[in-house]
């Protein structure tokens, strides 16, 4: 595989102390080092999988890294985002994970970029960099992402994670299939619940961001077999990684322009009611879709609890089996499980079924109450 960076100036006395045991690998040698040091490479996102690509790029001598993301520190990302362990809650992850990085390597040059991909910079950011590795956590970046790499023939590392499962690949174009030959359509922002919403085994976030972050060295070095055309499955309490080979779809439209999806698309029309609007109903049920531990953080007094899995289990007998109101508000985190739950229950029977806009934590925040989690 040709490598994707040129050498850069011959190692000083202290890099070659430094980063001695990667000299000692006959693959990457001296060579794969100064391309490493020449590289320039673009994390998208910088929780749960950003926080070991960026420690380990920037340990393996990475030249410059770019961060890109817009969001910040809250306490529960500490469990799995582990760059930021010691940062103010608050603080832009982008500067956290700056800092961190230079902690690592003081010699490398990290640009902190605190923005969303978005069509009118992925172009530019793309063409700048020698490889992208995508972290993001939503579909539509992934797949804008997907389509700038498409377009400036820059290679994506990209890699998931939920639950106790993680997903990598490599995308290529000219090299190999992307993204939509693999997945060829966007799917609906709410058809697969977030790592908030459904939870994610912190340490699986070291396993898969590793292997992302060892995709991106083999690139720029050019050693060993990329994941092209391979999709990678990481089972973590199975201890199994499998794979699935995909190639070109020949049928599949050339990418041609980036078209930004928004990231809060719902996949059908569900009537919806505000937290200041709820003590305004009169003969309903709120029903909590969440689990278990989510009601022991913070509960809703009077609500119904009937967990989502229980909802695709038994439909509506489970809601009949609660109650006989005809008004049922749906409520959940943030309100994307309920407003699944109100698609998978179809056809109301006569009732009216109503999404609590923002959940839990919307209905908290009008109380007063703190329910971060």
């Amino acid at each position: 595989m040709t490598p994707l960076v040129a050498p850069g100036p011959a190692l000083t006395p202290a890099q070659s102390t430094r980063f001695a045991r990667h000299l000692s690998l006959a693959t990457v040698g001296s060579d794969g080092q100064r391309r490493l040091l020449n590289s320039r490479v673009l994390v998208i996102g910088a929780g749960g999988l950003g926080s070991p690509m960026i420690s380990y790029l920037a340990a393996a001598g990475v030249g410059h890294l770019t961060v890109l993301d817009d969001d910040r520190v809250e306490e529960s990302n500490l469990q799995r985002q582990v760059i930021h362990a010691g940062t103010p809650i608050g603080a832009l992850k982008v500067d956290s994970a700056k800092e961190a990085a230079l902690r690592i390597n003081p010699d490398m040059k990290v640009t902190a970029l605190a923005e969303r991909l978005t069509a009118d910079n992925a172009l530019d950011l793309f063409a700048a960099h020698d490889v992208v590795v995508d972290g993001a956590d939503n579909f539509a970046t992934r797949y804008l992402a997907n389509d700038a790499a498409e377009l400036t023939g820059t290679p994506v590392v990209w890699g998931t994670i939920f639950g106790f499962d993680g997903q990598v690949s490599t995308f290529w174009p000219g090299h190999g299939p992307t993204l939509r030959d693999l997945f060829p359509e966007q799917p609906d922002a709410d058809s697969v619940p977030s790592c908030a919403d459904g939870g994610v085994l912190g340490l699986l976030c070291g396993w898969v961001g590793s292997v992302m972050g060892t995709e991106a060295v083999k690139l720029i070095c050019g050693i060993g077999e990329p994941l092209l055309g391979r999709f990678a499955r990481i089972d973590a309490l199975a201890g199994r990684m499998t794979e699935l080979a995909f190639a070109p779809d020949p049928d599949r439209p050339a990418v041609t322009e980036l078209v930004e999806v928004p990231q809060s698309c719902a996949t059908s029309p569900v009537a919806e009611v505000s937290a200041a609007q709820l003590p305004q109903l009169d003969n309903y049920t709120l029903i909590d879709v969440r689990e278990s531990w989510e009601r022991d953080i913070v509960s809703v007094p009077n609500a119904v609890a009937i967990p989502l899995d229980e909802l695709r289990a038994d439909r509506w007998s489970a809601v009949e089996n609660a109650t006989t109101a005809r008004r049922l508000v749906f409520m959940c985190k943030s309100g994307a499980r309920s407003r699944s739950a109100i698609e998978l229950l179809g056809s109301a029977d006569g009732r009216e079924l109503l999404n609590l806009a923002g959940g839990v934590l919307a209905w908290a925040a009008a109380e007063g109450i703190d329910a971060v989690y």
